[in-house]
Order: C-alpha cells, then structure tokens, then sequence
C-alpha cells in the first residue's frame, strides 16, 4: 500500500480528533495518526535506501540498476512557494511600453500618396508614422595602404600609422561582436566561428579563443572597479554559489551582488577564507587574533586550554599565510592531528582581519541561504525566506488532519510575510515591534504534525534572521537576485561545460560580472564592450553608474 492509497482510506473515514468530544478519545486518535505519519515517513525511506541497495548490488553483477527517466518525461517536483509569494507582493510600478520612444531612427523616408488617385479637394493633414526595425549584416574589410619611406642617410625606414584603434587583422566591431555573443547572447565558440564565416569574415577558431581570453587587461580592471562600487552601494550584499568545471575539474563560482551589481568568481573550493579573499578583493589572506577573533573561537568550540595557548603566541598580532603556518606547526606538533581546529583557527584570525583591515569596504550584512560557509563572515547575517519556506513545501503528510494543519500553518506563514513586505514600503519602529512579537506567535504554534513542529522550531531558531529587514527595511526579503546570478551561470555552462585554461576561467568571471551588471543598470552590453575595445572610452564607466544610482538608493525594494 502507497502513500496516496493511505490517504484515501483515511480521508474516507473523515477522523478529526478537534471535532472528538471524549478527549481521551480524541488524544488515542492524535498518537494513532501520529504513528501512521511516522511509519510511512520510515516505509518511504526504507524503500528509498532499498532500491539504492538493488542499484549498487545490480552495478556490481554488472547489470541495469532502475532507469533514469528524463526530467522532460516526468513530472518535476514543485517545492517551489512562487504563487503564495507573489500573490503578496506590492504591485511595481509598470514601465512604458511604447517602441516608439525606445527606437533609434536612423533614417525617415516619407511615403507619398499617388496624387493621381486623389480628389481635387484633398488636403495634407498630417503623417502616418510606421517604425520598422532592420539590421543589415555585412563586411567592412579595409586594406590600409600605409606609406613606407626610407632614408639613405639615417638608414631608418618611415612607416604610415594605422588608425587609432585597429590593432590586428580585425577592427573593433568584430571583438565586440565576438565578446557579446559568447558572454551576453551565450554562444559557443565554435557557432560564433560558423556564423562570422557565413557572413564573409575569415578567422581561425584559434583567433576567436585570444580574442575571448588575451589582453583584456581593460576589463578586468573594469571587473574589479565594479565589485568595489558595488560593495560601497549598499550596507547589504546577497551572495549565492553554483557549480563549475575547469580543466574537468569541479570548481566553484561565487556571486555577490546587490539592485546595482552582479560579480562572479571562480574558486576551487567555497569555504570561508576563499570567500574572505573574494570580498577583500582577492589579496591574500591575513589573520588577526584580537578579541574579535577569541570570541568566535568560543561559538567554534575551541578548547580553552587550545585558546590559551593561541592567546599567549598571537594576540593582536597580524600575521601572514607564512608565519600562520608556523604558528599552528608550533600548537599542532602532529601533522595528523587538529584538522578542524587549525580551519577554525585559520577562520577566526582571517574573519578578524577583514572586519580590521582598512583597505577595503566591509559588508556589514550579508543575505544568503543557510550553507554554513557564509555564516559569521559579517557583523550581521540575513537569511532567505524563500529557502526556509521552501522546506514546509517538502512535507508530503499522509495523514488528512496533518494536511490541514499544514495547509493552515502555510497559509499564516506567507500571510506574515506579506505583511513584512508591507512594512518595508512605511516602516516604523512602533510596525517593527508588533512584527516581532507577531512572529514569536507564528512560530510558537503546536500541532499534531511532528515533523511540521520540527520546522516551525528551526523557523523559531533563526528569527534574528528572518526579521533583520525590520531593522535595515532595505534588505530584501529573499536571495532571488544571487539565484538569478547563479542561474545566468548554469545557462553559460549548459552550452560551454568547462573553461580550460585559468586565462579563461578569469575571462568567464569578468565578462559575466560586465554583462549582468550592465543589465541591471539599463546599459547595452554591447556598445559598453565595443567603446572599450575601441579604446574611444565615450561611456561612463559602470562602477561610476553604481555610485550615482546607489546615492538615490532608499527602501524601495519589495522583498
């Protein structure tokens, strides 16, 4: 018998122990279904761990284990909570819609009226004007003749410059094109080989590989400028990772961003002192061990007699990679021994000299999921209410009444968050003190459903959270535009699986972090990318946009 049979028969018998009067009745009945949930829950996983078993045990034989259907011919499972979400989000405001006003007119060309067919007392009135949008795809090869005069007497040759910014066998228009459509349309390269030779340009795919990874030193100049703008925008930024492959090799991307940016970097393992490095814009790693650090080494359990020892080697002391090393060869005499607490002990004194350094902005708040990499890299953390709703989506009860009360607890749940979105549009003090206290009441329901108690407690666990908008109503609700981020880089690697060389990986990360930060600031990829590689450097720089549009930035985001 399934799930779904175990639900029918039970529906069928309509038990709702609320509506029993005898209460000890109606507790036998609560315990019952109880147990009922319970076995399914343990049935389901035992079945699961089964068929893994008969898998494993068929691979050994050498035998098929259970096919694996295609997503495309199965029912995907939604564990999605868009449609209670966005059923609560304020209406934004509707941009225009006319063309008219958006389109660049090139060139006007009146239509006349055949005069013949018209009667002897018409008159102009006015036009009718039509847009048609065309692009004409075609070559402008130029053969540069450059002079060549040679003097006798100096015995020195004289030759004719070529134009201020062509450089190479192609112009500008062709890199930028080549730029844009691998990293803004996401075209493999070799697609954008065959489409450049079908419209009579001649280059080598070789060519096209230099042009996508040499010399871009402009750029990820532009790259960095853009990361520092974007952490000086906004005492927030959301950051969110996903998977990527070098050489082969499984690597790690990163994306921090916030309403003015999005930037990308690829790391070979997402733990904290890569990303520490990451936001104190790549310099190596330093490690500070003042009270700050002390104290985080406390939450990381570190043994006082452990702590003592690096008090009397280190405190306020910075030290480099080189002489951290040391240390800890000196506290962990045995190579063997000590793994995590030389990670812990490497963390605190990292953490504690990014929040001391200087040289870099510092992100006070940092909004992400719940992966334990991103936790007390900062003052404050903010986390997602998406990710958290997302695990009652998960509770698949067997049990009719536990539905319900699913259902109910459901409903109060995105019913508060959608009064949350309220408070950021008007927040006060006197709102933030009643959502608080409205929100000890949602997570202090009972109900009948363990494993739902167990989510509301976790729910409970990280109030500070959840509820830190009600302290900077600037911080969105949700990690939607890191996950957007991270999906713009599964796209990329749907069509290119893996860099291969480093020069790439760091062109991947820099030309993503233009792109989409680009998008976000209403600027065309492509010129942006055509005024650089034709060194005319007419646009204004993006990491100045960031800093224009970050002075009016205020509570205007909707969760």
């Amino acid at each position: 018998m399934n799930s779904s049979e175990i639900t029918i028969i039970l529906e069928s018998l309509k038990i709702s122990p609320d509506d029993i009067s005898d209460k000890k009745e109606a507790e036998a009945f609560r315990i019952l279904l109880k147990i009922i949930e319970h076995l399914n829950m343990e049935v389901n996983a035992l079945k699961a761990e089964l068929q893994k078993t008969r898998d494993e045990l068929n691979t050994l034989k050498r035998e098929q284990g259970k096919p694996k259907i295609p997503i495309s011919k199965q029912k995907p499972i939604d564990f999605s909570s868009e449609k209670e979400r966005k059923s609560l989000t304020p209406p934004s405001e509707k941009k225009s819609k006319e063309k008219l006003s958006k389109i660049k007119i090139d060139a006007t060309e009146v239509c006349p009226v055949d005069k013949i067919t018209l009667p002897g007392d018409a008159i102009f009135k006015d036009y009718d004007p039509v847009v048609v949008q065309e692009i004409i795809i075609t070559t402008k090869n130029t053969l540069y003749m450059k002079e060549v005069y040679y003097s006798p007497s100096q015995h020195k040759t004289y030759t004719g410059e070529l134009p201020k910014g062509v450089e190479g066998e192609f112009g500008h228009g062709v890199k930028s094109l080549i730029i844009t459509l691998k990293h803004a349309s996401n075209v493999s390269e070799p697609k954008i080989h065959e489409f450049l030779e079908n419209v009579g340009i001649l280059i080598s795919p070789s060519t096209i590989s230099r042009i996508l990874t040499k010399n871009l030193d402009i750029f990820h100049q532009e790259k960095a400028d853009i990361f520092r703008a974007g952490l000086e925008s906004t005492i927030y930024q959301q950051i969110d990772d996903t998977g990527a492959k070098v050489k082969g090799q499984n690597q790690y991307v990163e994306i921090i961003c916030n309403p003015f940016y999005t930037a990308y970097f690829t790391i070979p393992h997402k733990n904290r002192l890569s990303i520490l490095e990451i936001l104190q814009g790549g310099k190596l790693s330093t490690y500070f061990f003042n009270d700050e650090a002390f104290t985080l080494l406390e939450s990381f359990r570190l043994s006082r007699k452990m702590a003592s020892k690096l008090r009397n080697a280190a405190l306020n002391k910075e030290l480099d990679e080189k002489q951290m090393q040391q240390l800890l060869g000196e506290i962990f005499p045995d190579p063997n021994k000590g793994k995590n607490h030389r990670i812990r002990i490497m963390e605190a004194g990292a953490i504690a000299a990014y929040h001391n350094q200087k040289e870099f902005p510092v992100v006070n708040v940092l909004l992400s999921d719940g992966a334990p990499q991103f936790k007390k890299l900062t003052e404050e953390q903010a986390l997602c209410w998406i990710h958290d709703g997302r695990d009652y989506t998960k509770l698949v009860p067997v049990v009719p009444f536990h539905k319900k009360e699913l259902q109910d607890f459901r409903n109060r749940y995105w019913t508060y968050y959608g009064k949350l979105l309220q408070f950021k549009l008007d927040p006060s003090q006197e709102k933030a003190e009643k959502l608080s206290a409205e929100f000890d009441g949602l997570v202090s329901t009972e109900t009948n459903y363990e494993a739902l108690n167990d989510l509301i407690m976790k729910t409970r666990e990280i109030k500070s959270e959840l509820l830190l908008t009600l302290k900077y109503p600037e911080i969105p609700l949700h990690n939607n535009a890191a996950e957007l981020g991270a999906r713009e880089q599964v796209r990329k690697r749907d069509v290119s699986l893996h860099t291969m060389t480093e020069e790439g990986t760091k062109a991947s990360d820099t030309f993503s972090t233009i792109v989409q930060t680009a998008k976000k600031l209403g600027v065309s990829a492509y010129e942006y990318i055509s005024d650089r590689v034709s060194k005319t450097l007419k646009m204004p720089s993006l990491s100045e946009l960031i800093g224009k549009k970050a002075q009016g930035f205020g509570c205007k985001d909707n969760g």
